[in-house]
């Protein structure tokens, strides 16, 4: 009964100054504490989204892929000849003009710092070629020079054409990495065969 007429005089003389009665204090710690736990909640959603997406497929890709093989003739670079030994004779026409032919012999014997990543897709590959270039040439010297011809390539139409299309984008400008790409995009198909073929560094 005390407190309560205690309580009644207080706000009749809060009432008779014509001063409002005071309310209790409310503390903000615990909405400031609410909206920090809030945005480190956001934080970490938003780190955790990214951890997890996968990484981009070029980069899966580059990782995944084998440190490249350099081959023995890619080491000679451009290599001119200028006298190559004459082509294996045969007594029929080879599969495309003779001197689309000749061409692609002379390619492969001045560029094997192409023709050695590209691959083949004639199942050579049975034969023991490790890239196109094994399918036109047989044996080089100590100089690089070619001495011997593969007879393989002369029959082979797939390997003349990819011969060709190499040489053709060689003498466009494009890279090593580039022709091995679209060739691989064009021939490279379920079932058929594959040489053995090192990619070429990034480099080329």
């Amino acid at each position: 009964m005390g407190r309560k007429s205690t309580a009644k005089q207080a706000n009749a003389s809060s009432s008779a100054s014509g001063t409002p009665p005071s309310e209790p204090r409310r503390s903000s710690t615990p909405l400031l504490a609410a909206g920090i736990v809030l945005v480190l909640a956001i934080v970490g959603l938003i780190a955790y989204t990214r951890s997890s997406q996968p990484a981009p497929a070029a980069e899966v890709a580059q990782a995944a892929a084998p440190i490249p093989d350099v081959p023995a003739t890619a080491k000679l670079g451009p290599h001119p000849q200028e006298n190559l030994p004459p082509l294996p004779f045969q007594a029929y026409a080879p599969p495309r003009p003779m001197e689309t032919v000749k061409a692609v012999y002379r390619f492969a014997a001045e560029h094997p710092e192409v023709l050695s990543y590209v691959p083949c897709f004639c199942g050579c590959e049975r034969g023991g070629h490790k890239g196109n270039d094994d399918c036109f040439v047989k044996a080089r010297n100590a100089q690089g020079d070619v001495t011997e011809w593969e007879p393989h390539g002369l029959d082979c139409t797939v390997c003349i054409d990819v011969a060709n299309e190499a040489m053709q984008m060689t003498r466009s400008g494009a890279s090593v990495t580039a022709i091995r790409n679209a060739i691989e995009a064009k021939w490279n198909r379920p079932g058929s065969g594959h040489t053995p073929t090192p990619i070429p560094h990034a480099a080329h």
